[in-house]
């Protein structure tokens, strides 16, 4: 079973998190709600919960939480504060060895690490921030990136971390110019053979609920549903 919030953790983490009370704050630092959100670490009051309010505000953040389904306490909790449903987000997972067969044709994905400046520049052009690039460069497990290339062109980036045995695929984009023409698919199935490589027998994402195309491709490749979670924001 995979655990996925350490797994999330360690291949997407925080600049840095906070014991506040019964409370872990991440700061962010600009990088997204997914390294900016508050959780529980120990037996909470719906008193504390202003505390938490507290310390986002401190580091310059919006109270934000993320809702495992172990927390069905502390959503019930929230949503009575006026705190809404953000982003249900739902995580896929397959064996590697299944899905780096058939490997990638050739000369269609590169395996790299620093990222490339044509990566970095098709992570800009989809709108990832350089906050983002940031959580990439403090990842302290093996990690690379995977540049997918359509003929001659640059056509699409992601990048992959490894947790023990589970590798976590994040931040994939792909040109416009490019969609539906295979080069998800071949990042996916490069990404499988470096996690593969470096030791890895499963190979996970996570895409938000709502994104009907991205899911059908993986379910395309046999993924499976292993997890979901949801944030509750103001």
């Amino acid at each position: 079973m995979i655990d996925l919030p350490a797994l999330t953790e360690a291949t997407w983490p925080p600049a840095a998190k906070h014991a506040v009370g019964p409370w872990i704050v991440r700061e962010g630092q600009g990088a997204g709600q997914r390294v900016s959100a508050t959780s529980a670490s120990g037996v909470w009051a719906g008193a504390d919960i202003p505390q938490a309010e507290a310390a986002m505000r401190a580091l310059g953040q919006s109270p934000i939480f993320v809702i495992w389904p172990d927390d069905a306490a502390l959503d019930a909790a929230l949503a009575a504060r006026g705190y809404r449903i953000n982003d249900p987000v739902v995580a896929y997972a397959a064996p590697t060895a299944a899905l780096a067969d058939p490997a990638p044709p050739f000369l269609t994905t590169f395996p790299h690490w620093p990222p490339l400046g044509i990566a970095t520049a098709l992570w800009f052009e989809s709108g990832l921030n350089p906050a983002r690039l940031a959580v990439m460069e403090r990842v302290a497990v093996p990690k690379c990136v995977i540049l997918g290339r359509n003929g001659d062109r640059a056509a699409g980036v992601a990048f992959v971390a490894l947790h023990g045995k589970t590798a976590m695929l994040h931040a994939l984009e792909v040109a416009p110019a490019y969609r539906r023409q295979g080069t998800a698919h071949n990042i996916l199935r490069a990404a499988a053979l470096w996690a593969q490589d470096h030791g890895a027998d499963t190979l996970a994402l996570l895409v938000t609920e709502a994104n009907a195309g991205a899911r059908a491709l993986y379910a395309s490749l046999n993924m499976s549903v292993v997890g979901h979670y949801h944030y509750r924001k103001l």
